[in-house]
């Protein structure tokens, strides 16, 4: 089975268990530093980050649109970064799917670091 990069989705030329090739985690990484995310507790902030490392938040083939995963993976929400389907997204809070789209939108526009 040959993985291919969660971002790009390049093929590995090496066998890995890695979600991101080495360019796209460093672009995802350079991303996490530069997103403006003061709306965001640390909390919020850090549960974004481990949910983009585990494959959690994924581009759809609609522009702008990523599926996320719940916290226990039970559900699946449609996020934005103006929007999430998610319980907190229903009631109008910021929540942390939004956090990670914002981190791999910016990423999407950085230059190959």
């Amino acid at each position: 089975m040959n993985a291919h990069c969660l971002r790009c989705g390049r093929p590995f030329r090496s066998p890995k268990t890695d979600l991101y090739g080495r360019r796209c985690a460093s672009r995802l990484r350079a991303a996490a530093s530069v997103t403006r995310l003061d709306d965001y507790s640390e909390a919020q902030i850090a549960k974004a980050r481990e949910a983009i490392e585990q494959g959690g938040v994924i581009a759809t083939r609609r522009p702008r649109l990523w599926t996320a995963v719940s916290s226990d993976g039970s559900t699946t929400y449609l996020a934005a970064r103006e929007a999430c389907t998610c319980p907190a997204g229903a009631r109008g809070v910021r929540c942390y799917h939004r956090a990670a789209v914002a981190i791999l939108t910016t990423a999407r526009t950085l230059r190959a670091a």
